[in-house]
């Protein structure tokens, strides 16, 4: 074959209304995004499947990209036909001809009620062909090879195997977030499914020189370049968050210390996401996981904020993260045993039932607001672009 046709399934699009067709659009638009790189691609849609045509010695590359497009259920590799059954049943064993099996079975689906012939006498017709050509047998229960047909109003699209696809919905859909990006296991994966649900992330990361050392920044690029698979470009916002650090470590007892941290970065991470037009907070927070992640602590620390708080992680365990993390070629980036601000002020006994009388009571003993209007101030932003950093020449840009 030298011209392949990929049909792409929708999957959970299919079950959008009057948004439905921004949606596919939009997912049009992601696709040709992804395969800028490609030659010779052509991208086309309907109400019901998205098509990307590609030349045969590019394909296997062109399905690993779509495999990384949010929004895409399922791939599959098809013949585009004319409706004649008897073009299908030559195109069938050319679509057989370097696979190997010795059973299948054939699935016919026939959207177009007018077409001539009923889904079983397709079916029927088309087994027979196998039958003559290869010899296979015909095994309705566990078959080695299902080979479909789809009969539409204009083609009919000849196929025997799929490829799942990332699923969720088309990035850039469900608006942008700020993600606060520590350059640990959990918040890249956050990362990851909030783009799977179609939200553009921007990334806010606490850095506390020298404590923390410049390393952290350099996971955080790998982290990033990764990342930027699928959303290609990626602002990343760097906080100089020592001075208040240290304040906090100063005046708050140590029990409090983290709890006190989290409510700081909640108002720094609220003030510049809506600078930055962005519609939520997002963390790689996981319930129970660590003191200031008890819903106690939770409870706490979003009380200074009434601002959307997304916790994609909130209920998934450790080994789940993990096996996400090596999925996306994150895992061996953030165990780089480099530390953030979190990790290296960590305190020997953090409450995990901290009240809000009580952090407002050690609040009230340092002029924390001037210390956060410091921050934001001095955030020096970063752009990553298809793994590559870009120059900004001011912050707020």
């Amino acid at each position: 074959m030298n011209n392949i046709t990929l049909m792409i399934h929708y999957g959970e699009l299919s079950t959008k209304g009057n948004n439905r067709k921004t949606f596919i659009k939009m997912l049009a638009k992601n696709v040709r995004q992804a395969l800028k790189g490609f030659s010779d691609i052509k991208v086309h849609y309907d109400r019901d499947h998205l098509f990307v045509d590609s030349s045969d010695n590019e394909i296997d590359e062109v399905i690993a990209r779509l495999q990384e497009v949010a929004g895409i259920q399922k791939i599959t590799p098809v013949y585009e036909l004319e409706k004649d059954v008897e073009l299908w049943k030559k195109k069938v064993i050319e679509l057989l001809e370097n696979v190997e099996a010795s059973s299948f079975k054939c699935k016919v689906k026939r959207v177009d009620k007018t077409f001539p012939m009923h889904s079983y006498d397709v079916a029927i017709a088309l087994a027979d062909e196998v039958i003559l050509k290869k010899g296979w047998k015909v095994d309705l229960h566990t078959p080695e090879i299902t080979i479909n047909c789809e009969i539409r109003e204009k083609k009919a699209y000849l196929s025997c195997a799929s490829y799942p696809g990332a699923g969720g919905y088309p990035l850039g859909m469900n608006g942008k977030a700020m993600m606060l990006l520590s350059g640990g296991i959990d918040s890249p994966v956050a990362s990851y499914l909030l783009l799977k649900r179609g939200i553009r992330i921007e990334c806010l990361h606490f850095a506390a020189p020298p404590y923390t050392s410049s390393q952290v920044i350099y996971k955080l690029e790998d982290i990033l370049t990764k990342l930027s698979i699928y959303q290609e470009s990626i602002r990343l916002h760097i906080v100089p968050f020592t001075d208040l650090q240290v304040a906090i470590y100063d005046k708050v007892d140590e029990s409090y210390c983290i709890t006190i941290m989290r409510r700081m970065m909640l108002r720094i991470a609220e003030r510049y996401a809506k600078k930055r037009n962005c519609l939520a907070i997002a963390t790689g927070e996981s319930i129970g996981q660590v003191a200031s992640q008890t819903l106690d602590s939770m409870l706490t620390i979003n009380d200074v904020t009434s601002f959307p708080i997304i916790r994609p992680l909130a209920c998934m365990d450790k080994l789940e993260v993990i096996n996400l993390s090596k999925k996306i070629d994150t895992f061996d980036i953030s165990i780089r045993p480099y530390e953030d601000c979190c990790t290296i002020f960590k305190p020997k006994k953090p409450t995990t039932k901290p009240k809000i009388k009580d952090c407002e009571y050690y609040e009230s003993k340092f002029d924390y607001e001037s210390l956060i209007e410091e921050c934001l101030k001095n955030i020096e932003t970063r752009i990553y672009k298809d793994g590559q950093e870009l120059k900004v020449d001011h912050i707020n840009e």
